[in-house]
């Protein structure tokens, strides 16, 4: 039972800036389809993230093992760079606006990582390194690494918390947004994956095949100067068609006084964070416990997608074998046509939800992804007791149903790109949270299932012989129990603010 009073004392202690901005006049759908293309940039470099740095990762030297280690950066980035600066940016009092700031040096940062990571091997050789060992390409591929993953967190939370700014309290239009920005993922996630699907770049950009770079680098490093273009050119429509109103000086410094004797701005924004917890709802809970699940599914698959086609549907090899490249495209185009499907629904999200609740729809799209991670895990073992594993390219039919897996993963991923945030968003209102530190919140609910994924599916795979199938086998369980709790648990009138109990 909550005190009233000290809620509302609290709220006034922990309200942000951004309650009290100017009112807006109702943004054209159209504008908030432009400001939510920079989606489309950002997620084409996830893309080729997530179809080729695992499989890089491991050319370069890293063992299976230890590459999911790798990708522990992400998450630990964005346990605390994501909502400190969702905070800052509630509070920033630049005349480009609150959010935008942070979307440009986010995007700078960027382009500077994937350079780094792409120049990796030839940094490497500059300084010594030789064709059997790379251990200084390593490392320049580890720092360009955590920078990418710090860098797409400084630049996703205000990316969405832009989009709430815009959108205010009206829900319909907070789901739109939301399914807006997932769509221009799914145009990003296409064009990264058709661009890691493609063997040829190393012929249209000749000068990145070097004495330290093969084939394979070659592509990539091909593909992330692609990436470099369309991200420019999409935040540059999103950062132009966003005017913000400038927050007032006054108003941010009196949320500072509010924040009381804390000592400093970071310590402010932890004690702010973690505070609010006591004061959540159980509907809020629930969608916290619901996305950790969730994120316990999906982490295990976009670590190890384009591998497990390499690996135990092409029976290949990262440091010998044509045919593991040969997955790795493979799968990346099962990742490309994931995203059409991806695209295609978040046309169709609002009606979904709409008609029949955001948090049935999540549930079933949850279940629906177990049992295409139990698919996974049947298509490996027929794949391992047909006998073809080192011998020969995969029967037809093995792909084929391998990549139908890979499409209808398309649904679930899009409800979780929108749902959760949509939800999220109008939950936490009552809270007096700005939306960068609501998108915060959220993003701690991501980012700790992620840090648990990331140091523990690697060695356990390794333990039961080195395949990807352990991990599935946990991120199935994840999806099914998170499914069964939001059909449950979630209300039906998932969009509206939760009542007040005294």
């Amino acid at each position: 039972m909550t005190n009233p009073e000290s809620s509302r004392q609290h709220r006034s202690r922990a309200r942000p800036s951004a309650s009290r901005t100017p009112a807006q006049a109702k943004v054209p759908l159209r504008k908030l389809l432009r400001v939510a293309s920079v989606a489309g940039g950002i997620q084409f470099g996830w893309a080729l993230q997530l179809s080729l740095l695992t499989p890089y990762v491991q050319q370069l030297g890293i063992s299976h093992a230890w590459s999911s280690i790798i990708w522990l950066c992400g998450p630990l980035s964005g346990l605390f760079v994501q909502p400190l600066v969702g905070h800052m940016s509630d509070r920033c009092t630049s005349r480009f606006g609150r959010r935008r700031p942070f979307i440009l040096a986010g995007t700078l940062l960027i382009v500077a990582a994937v350079l780094i990571i792409g120049y990796a091997a030839d940094i490497g050789w500059l300084f010594g390194d030789t064709e059997k060992s790379r251990p200084r390409a390593i490392g320049v591929f580890v720092f360009g690494f955590w920078i990418l993953d710090m860098a797409n967190n400084v630049t996703q939370g205000p990316c969405r918390a832009l989009l709430a700014d815009l959108t205010g309290k009206d829900h319909r239009r907070t789901r739109v947004a939301n399914a807006y920005y997932s769509l221009f993922m799914a145009i990003g996630n296409v064009l990264g994956y058709a661009t890691g699907s493609y063997s040829g770049w190393f012929r249209i950009f000749p000068f990145t095949y070097t004495p330290a770079c093969n084939v394979s680098c070659a592509n990539l490093k091909s593909a992330f100067i692609l990436d470099i273009i369309f991200i420019l050119v999409t935040t540059y429509i999103s950062i132009t068609s966003a005017h913000e109103v400038p927050l007032s000086s006054n108003v941010a410094h009196h949320a500072e006084e509010a924040e009381g004797e804390s000592g400093s701005a970071g310590e402010a924004f932890m004690w702010e964070l973690f505070g609010t917890f006591r004061y959540f709802s159980a509907p809020i809970w629930i969608i916290l416990s619901v996305t950790a699940l969730t994120w316990i599914g999906w982490f295990p698959f976009t670590l190890f997608d384009t591998d497990w086609m390499g690996r135990e549907i092409y029976g290949g090899d990262p440091n010998n074998g044509p045919n593991y490249d040969a997955g790795i495209r493979m799968g990346a185009v099962g990742l490309m046509l994931n995203s059409v499907v991806l695209g295609i629904t978040s046309l169709l999200m609002e009606r979904l939800c709409r008609k029949r609740g955001a948090g049935f729809v999540w549930g079933i799209s949850n279940i629906l992804m177990a049992i295409c991670f139990i698919g996974m895990l049947v298509v490996t073992y027929v794949a391992k007791n047909i006998g073809y594993l080192g011998k020969d390219q995969p029967p037809i039919g093995i792909v084929i149903v391998s990549l139908i897996i890979f499409t209808i993963l398309g649904f679930p991923l899009s409800i979780t790109y929108s749902v959760p945030y949509a939800l999220i968003s109008s939950h936490i209102e009552s809270l007096g949270l700005g939306q960068g530190l609501s998108m915060g919140v959220l993003n701690l609910a991501i980012v700790i299932p992620q840090i648990v994924v990331s140091l523990g599916s690697g060695p356990w795979d390794q333990i039961f012989g080195g395949g990807n199938a352990p991990a599935f086998a946990v991120a199935s369980v994840a999806s099914l129990v998170s499914g069964l709790i939001a059909v449950l648990a979630i209300p039906r009138s998932g969009g509206q603010k939760p009542r007040t109990h005294t």
